[in-house]
């Protein structure tokens, strides 16, 4: 079984794979050896693989991948729990081309979601949508290269940037309901931050498509489903694009950093 771990600004997220996919997936702020167990456990169970026919709670492999560079204890927990180890930095192999003109700043989620997006749809031209702290627009053209994308708030942080600074509007949350004109405060900025960012969205794909032929458009990341249904245009979900990718990329390195 590989074991991804991909560092968010907020979360620690896991994953894991077998030959079969991904068997098992959680999240959690603070990464330690019990939660490793827990989660090779889960995955045995799914698989219909009783504990006690385990080797413990070993990973073959594992990647380690992280949005923020804070990575020196996790790796410490990880390490303890796999046979080999492989750290996901700028100077990590992939196996896509990257057309990025500074890839030492490129984050590791937005490559790893190309890398995920080629790896699934090869010979297509994909547009990933990552609805995350921040939201990341890339796009991977059909000869399987990176070609660059946007950054932009997220969804959290434009309803804290209007509570926070301002006077006196509320902190609101995302809501099910649409519309154009709100009654209530409450609701011109909840629909205000979803229509922004809804409207923002469906802009750079009706864009893009105009340009780009036989544009296909993923949306992924955590708050991806709040958006797939509001957004009018055919599109795919796949919440686990960054998990897929970095699973590739350790297969593509599978041999990197074996542990005693």
């Amino acid at each position: 079984m590989n074991l991804i771990v991909d560092i968010g600004n907020t979360l620690v997220k896991l994953a894991v794979f077998d030959a079969r996919g991904m068997a098992a997936q959680c999240a959690v702020t603070r990464l330690q050896v019990r939660q490793l167990d827990e989660l090779h456990a889960e995955a045995l169970a799914a698989r219909g693989v009783c504990e006690a026919s385990s080797e413990g709670s070993r990973y073959a492999r594992a990647i380690v991948s992280s949005t923020r560079g804070e990575v020196d204890e996790i790796l410490s927990v990880v390490r303890q729990r796999c046979d080999s180890l492989l750290e996901f930095t700028a100077q990590t192999p992939v196996p896509i081309g990257n057309a990025y003109r500074t890839p030492a700043t490129l984050g590791r989620d937005r490559l790893a979601a190309a890398v995920g997006a080629a790896t699934l749809y090869p010979g297509r031209n994909v547009l990933i949508v990552d609805f995350g702290t921040a939201v990341t627009i890339d796009l991977v053209s059909s000869d399987g290269v990176y070609r660059g994308g946007c950054i932009s708030a997220g969804m959290q942080m434009r309803f804290r940037a209007l509570h926070d600074y301002t006077a006196r509007l509320p902190m609101c949350s995302p809501t099910p309901s649409e519309g154009l004109l709100g009654l209530t405060t409450e609701e011109a900025v909840e629909w205000g931050v979803m229509n922004s960012l809804s409207f923002e969205i469906e802009g750079y794909i009706d864009r893009m498509s105009g340009e780009i032929e036989n544009l296909l458009v993923i949306f992924t990341g955590g708050d991806a489903k709040l958006f797939a249904k509001r957004i009018k245009n055919t599109i795919f979900a796949n919440c686990n694009l960054v998990f897929s990718g970095l699973n590739r990329i350790l297969e593509y390195n599978a041999s990197e950093e074996p542990l005693d």
